[in-house]
């Protein structure tokens, strides 16, 4: 066992957790849910079409934004597992996360007047604030997982819930920038291209995060007294960062975080590229805006109910190896039809009803895919308890988080270049940009979208170990035998 604790991190219970807490502890993750939709999807549209920036220097000023998140995530995962107050390790950083959130994403989306190259700046630096003060409430949320519970299944449960009111938070703000915040006006039939829409837009916005992430550390207040705690000691930095390095050398853990990163890197892509497919290769108006994100809504609650199911009947490798190769059939299927002339037009009645049902789909089992991974995620942290005497609940989750952020980052940089290996032009108006780009756009969005999809279906497919390994490190940890050897 490591010199860095005294004695060895208490076991969490493998108990089942109350609907009350894990209805606030969910809710959280509605502050994720807004800012990852906002940010994949209106970002780089924003400074794009509304502001007229080259598309590629954007989504590259975005991307340039996660070189600091490699530093901080990591950071504040490593100084929350080490964090020792009244309140626990985790729930001061989130408290104290709430009020720099909001101030970095009102500056976001409200840049003054500057030139195009102070814009990126702009776009930098503020983006380097958000994602910063995000991480410290996300990465110690996420980190209570596995402390909450140690039960094989009540963990999917858990990632479940926080699944939910993630893509639910998402999907609510999309509704409301699409039939209020950003919708129609006189004069103005396509409210997201204008700029006075977008300071309203971000008030509301900042508001709803503040308030996702008060209510969800008030409500898991109770718990902490039911959390483990591990007693430090004090070590050299070099000792720390020794530690840190053994800590992510964990096998599954690096399986995860590569799965993670292929299907990241497609989500990143889908999103950022959506308010363009919707504009320009199925013509929606504002209601159909509003109209298919209740189909996303349905599809995050079909996960919620299906991941519980699926991982205890087939377990949760060979489940998430499956659920992501079809969301990649979901995806590619109406673009592979519509080249094909066998799909519904703009203006058939039938268009949107397929949509519809074909986005429900794919994200029912995306959403499912990555609750599993998360789920995944948690076991690790016994396995590394085993291996090194430490539990690491904060570094294994920031891992987690980075590859999200960094793929969110990654997938408007290469939606960037993908416009402008296609000659979409900016500033474009619907039904005066060239058929030819149009498909091209499709053809590359569906390749590259299943390429990165079955890439994280056979990572997943090849994780280490399942519920009988990890039922039997627990009951090897609760009796203090520290000395078992890793599975897988």
């Amino acid at each position: 066992m490591s010199g860095a604790q005294t004695n060895q991190a208490a076991v969490p219970p493998a108990r089942r957790i109350r609907t009350p807490i894990m209805l606030a502890y969910g809710f959280g993750t509605v502050a994720y849910g807004v800012k990852d939709f906002c940010f994949s999807t209106f970002l780089l549209f924003y400074f794009n079409q509304v502001l007229g920036l080259p598309a590629t220097e954007v989504g590259f000023a975005i991307m340039c934004a996660l070189l600091l998140d490699a530093v901080a995530d990591p950071a504040i995962g490593f100084l929350s597992d080490r964090t020792s107050s009244r309140w626990g390790r985790r729930h001061p950083w989130m408290y104290a996360s709430a009020i720099p959130i909001a101030l970095g994403w009102v500056l976001l989306w409200n840049p003054p007047a500057l030139s195009n190259a102070h814009l990126l700046l702009w776009v930098f630096a503020m983006s380097v604030l958000v994602r910063t003060a995000v991480s410290a409430y996300e990465v110690p949320s996420q980190a209570l997982t596995p402390e909450l519970s140690a039960d094989y299944e009540e963990r999917t449960r858990i990632m479940a819930y926080r699944f939910l009111f993630g893509w639910a938070g998402g999907l609510a703000m999309m509704i409301l920038a699409y039939a209020w915040l950003l919708g129609p006006s006189p004069g103005h039939p396509n409210g997201q291209l204008v700029r006075e829409n977008y300071p309203g837009f971000a008030a509301v916005s900042a508001g709803i995060m503040v308030f996702a992430i008060l209510l969800s550390a008030f409500g898991t207040h109770g718990e902490i007294k039911r959390l483990p705690r591990a007693e430090m000691k004090r070590q050299s930095i070099g000792a720390h960062f020794g530690e840190l390095v053994a800590t992510v050398k964990n096998r599954a853990f690096l399986i995860l975080m590569a799965a993670g990163l292929c299907y990241y890197c497609a989500q990143g892509v889908s999103f950022a590229l959506s308010s363009y497919i919707y504009a320009h290769v199925w013509r929606f108006q504002n209601q159909d805006f509003t109209i298919i994100a209740f189909s996303l809504l349905v599809g995050a609650f079909l996960a919620f109910l299906i991941a519980p199911r699926i991982s205890r009947r087939m377990g949760k490798p060979r489940a998430a190896m499956l659920l992501m190769m079809a969301a990649a059939f979901w995806v590619a299927l109406p673009y592979v039809l519509r080249l094909a002339g066998l799909f519904p037009a703009p203006g058939n009645p039938w268009m949107l009803p397929s949509l519809f049902a074909i986005y429900a789909a794919n994200v029912a089992c995306s959403i499912s895919a990555t609750i599993l991974g998360a789920s995944m995620m948690a076991d690790v942290v016994e396995q590394s308890e085993i291996e090194t005497g430490r539990r690491n609940e904060g570094v294994f989750f920031a891992g987690a988080f980075f590859v999200q952020k960094c793929c969110s980052g990654l997938g408007i940089w290469a939606t960037g270049m993908l416009l402008d290996l296609v000659d979409f032009p900016a500033l474009a108006k619907v039904g005066q940009v060239a058929p030819a780009a149009v498909d091209r756009l499709t053809i590359l969005f569906s390749v590259l979208y299943a390429v990165l999809a079955f890439a994280a279906a056979g990572l997943y497919r090849i994780f280490p170990f399942g519920k009988a390994e990890h039922e039997a490190r627990v009951a090897a940890l609760a009796a203090g035998k520290t000395e078992m050897s890793a599975e897988g």
